[in-house]
């Protein structure tokens, strides 16, 4: 489930619920996790769960693409902030362009711009991903 994340998207909430149930089902099957809570099973086996894999992996990924860690240039998915207005102090704001499309508003380029735009600048000037 680990390998397949980054490719797959689920949009719409059974989905989500649905990948989120295999999860919860294998960590009850882990030797002293029976009768323990979901919350309490991830925290003890270390785990993150989907929601917060995801966005976790989303942030990663933008951070890579903005510091050119990636092939792909900033400026093909993302609209940078260059107004200095609400910037709170960093170059790196994303402008959140406006969608007609249910879908679009889904794609990768729009579903990221506000968690990232919420780091702090210790987050954002960051020179590696492991201090992300």
């Amino acid at each position: 489930m680990k390998c397949s994340q980054q490719c797959r998207y689920a949009v719409n909430k059974a989905n989500k619920e649905l990948l989120e149930k295999v999860q919860r089902r294998f960590t009850k099957t882990i030797q002293g996790m029976k009768g323990k809570s979901y919350q309490e099973r991830l925290q003890k086996l270390s785990l993150w769960s989907l929601e917060e894999r995801r966005n976790r992996q989303d942030l990663i990924e933008v951070f890579k693409i903005c510091k050119g860690f990636s092939r792909i240039r900033p400026e093909e998915l993302f609209q940078f902030d260059d107004r200095g207005k609400g910037t709170r102090g960093y170059s790196l704001k994303l402008v959140k362009v406006r969608c007609t499309r249910d879908s679009r508003r889904h794609f990768f380029s729009n579903r990221v711009i506000k968690r990232w735009n919420e780091l702090g600048q210790e987050a954002v000037d960051a020179t590696s991903i492991q201090r992300l």
